[in-house]
């Protein structure tokens, strides 16, 4: 018998009870479908057997590792749906044949089961869908609550994508009604590279080449097979409401978010967000450094000094082009730089200011974070802490009547806030606009026209910045832009701040929920949009975050988001900082910046 606590209740199991069994009992309980378990801390798949005693807790699609569960069973149903759709893929059963089968609840390898892994996925030479055939699908980023992937076709002429599309959600219907489940295996790592590499999964194939592991999970899906980055949900049946629509070169598969799980949000497109990520996507393809396993390569090969320097050398040219467009307006005066934390905004902003005095500006910096409103006055959130990332936690009409006279040509006398005292002062710090002067404001409201409501818009350059990542793990697996940002924060708060990376990971939350409701909301607004994540970045970051993720232990509330971190960066091969140029953006978070961040 194994003794679990259960909201707050003691109870008893046999053994071989799963996760799902326990889950099913306290489903009423929960107000969203359950994903995962939570035992002692530690994440389980609930086809899982419990296999101690323990604190027991379930994770529900509205929790972020539960909302991630949902987002990858979606992808799984969708992929399996599009292959079959195409005619490349074609299983032993239907959807509807298959829906009795019971979930594989054990890590043990399977060759009985997997050696039909290849006629299983796509060797069928069977053409469908107007006699086009899938060559592989690429999941590449998120816009909104979409996920955006494109569709590589083995024959010149495309199909009707909107029909092609229709196909596939009816498809993807059929597999969510069926409640198939979800079956893991566990694979010789080789032998995943050599099933992966035969039906033409070749991001996959290489991403394996480059782990140290003996086995690799691997799951199945009513025949077919694929590899995920994280867990999966028990079946298809918890999956809520999805749409998959044609957009711009792809299509979009768009899912609930976090905060509303069970049904969709209206989607907004985002072209500025779309231009900057298709851009970045492509130049990192042209480079033949798309995915993760590219990148191992590369660094293999010993051509990562390279490597940076080209990607450094693009990050610049970007900057010089948006000098360039901020000049040849003429009468721009305030440049508003705004993004998500952890973004390089600092780096960039004086970068930019190098590039606007090529062309024989003068560029003057001026932080929104001083005129930050006294401590007392700061506003608070819903549990009682100081907010300081509303708008409100600025002294917006000071602001605009400082920079409104600078704008006149006066004289003004420039406030600075000390975060020890949580007092604004006034040190004798004066500044006047001469005809060449611009100035360069950094600050997370920057885009909110509410900000700097007073000033003509004419006279106002906004510039949206985030590390949009531009690589990926495999065909299927995209790297998330906050996990990015976050292992860079982590770095940084414990270099400049001492902070331990449990902290960190503890206020994520909160620092995410800020930027969904200030930066987000207004980064169509901007002018321009710069992408200030670094191909390499990651195997970089990466002797840096490991030993400060090592320290987080089992008994601390973030170690599940700890491991989780770690398992990702275990698919980087590492690389030295010292190649890394001094005035890099990643300088802002490893050390040794040419600037003053």
């Amino acid at each position: 018998m194994y003794r679990l606590e259960i909201d707050g209740e003691k109870k008893e199991y046999p053994e071989g009870i799963t996760y799902a069994e326990i889950a099913w009992e306290y489903r009423d309980k929960y107000e969203h479908p359950i994903m995962l378990a939570s035992l002692n801390g530690r994440l389980r798949e609930l086809f899982k057997k419990v296999e101690q005693d323990g604190k027991l807790e379930f994770i529900t699609s509205a929790d972020t590792a539960g909302h991630s569960t949902l987002v990858r069973g979606m992808i799984f149903v969708m992929m399996r749906a599009m292959y079959k759709v195409s005619g490349r893929i074609f299983g032993e059963g239907t959807a509807a044949e298959n829906a009795g089968q019971e979930p594989d609840t054990g890590n043990a390898s399977n060759p009985d089961k997997t050696q039909d892994f290849t006629a299983a996925n796509g060797k069928a030479e069977h053409e469908s869908s107007g006699g086009h055939m899938i060559e592989r699908v690429r999941m590449e980023y998120s816009i909104g609550a979409g996920l955006y992937g494109e569709i590589d076709w083995r024959t010149k002429r495309h199909p009707d994508i909107a029909g092609f599309l229709a196909q596939v959600k009816e498809e993807m219907k059929n597999l969510i009604a069926a409640d198939l489940p979800f079956h893991k295996k566990t694979v010789g790592t080789e032998e995943a590279a050599r099933l992966f590499h035969e039906v033409g999964m070749y991001e996959k194939e290489k991403l394996f080449g480059y782990r140290l592991v003996s086995n690799t999970n691997i799951y199945e899906l009513d025949g077919f097979y694929d590899y995920y980055y994280g867990y999966m949900p028990k079946s298809t049946g918890v999956l809520p409401v999805f749409d998959l629509t044609a957009y711009e070169d792809g299509f979009l598969l768009l899912m609930p978010e976090k905060k509303t799980p069970d049904f969709l949000t209206e989607f907004k497109p985002r072209k500025k967000l779309y231009g900057v990520l298709q851009q970045s996507n492509r130049w990192a393809q042209d480079l033949g450094l798309g995915n993760v396993g590219d990148l191992n390569r590369t660094i293999s090969q010993g051509s990562v000094e390279e490597m940076i320097l080209v990607q450094e050398a693009y990050q610049e040219k970007e900057i010089a082009k948006i000098a360039e467009q901020i000049h040849a307006r003429g009468n721009i005066k305030f440049v508003m730089i705004a993004g998500p934390t952890s973004s390089g905004k600092t780096t960039f902003s004086h970068r930019l200011s190098i590039q606007l005095r090529t062309l024989g500006l003068k560029p003057q910096p001026i932080a929104v974070d001083d005129y930050f409103v006294n401590r007392e006055d700061t506003p608070l959130d819903e549990n009682g802490n100081y907010n300081f990332e509303v708008l409100e936690a600025i002294d917006v009409e000071q602001f605009n009547s400082d920079m409104l006279a600078l704008l006149r040509g006066e004289r003004v006398e420039l406030p600075s806030f000390n975060f020890k005292t949580g007092k604004r002062e006034y040190k004798g710090v004066y500044k006047q606009l001469g005809a060449g002067d611009i100035l360069v404001i950094e600050g997370i409201h920057g885009l909110n026209d509410a900000l700097s409501y007073a000033l003509p818009r004419e006279s106002k350059f906004k510039i949206y910045i985030s590390a949009l990542t531009q690589l990926n793990v495999d065909e299927h697996n995209r790297i998330s832009t906050t996990d990015g940002r976050l292992i860079r924060r982590i770095v940084r708060d414990a270099r400049t701040r001492g902070t331990a990376a449990k902290d960190t990971i503890a206020m994520w939350p909160s620092v995410r929920r800020g930027e969904e409701e200030n930066i987000f909301p207004f980064q169509e607004d901007a002018d321009v949009m710069f992408n200030s994540a670094l191909i390499y970045e990651l195997s970089v970051l990466k002797q840096f975050a490991e030993p400060l993720l090592f320290g987080i232990g089992r008994d601390c509330a973030e170690y599940a988001e700890a491991k989780r971190l770690l398992k990702f960066l275990n698919y980087f091969l590492g690389v030295s900082s010292e190649g890394v140029p001094n005035n890099s953006i990643l300088r802002e978070f490893v050390g040794g910046s040419c600037f003053k961040v």
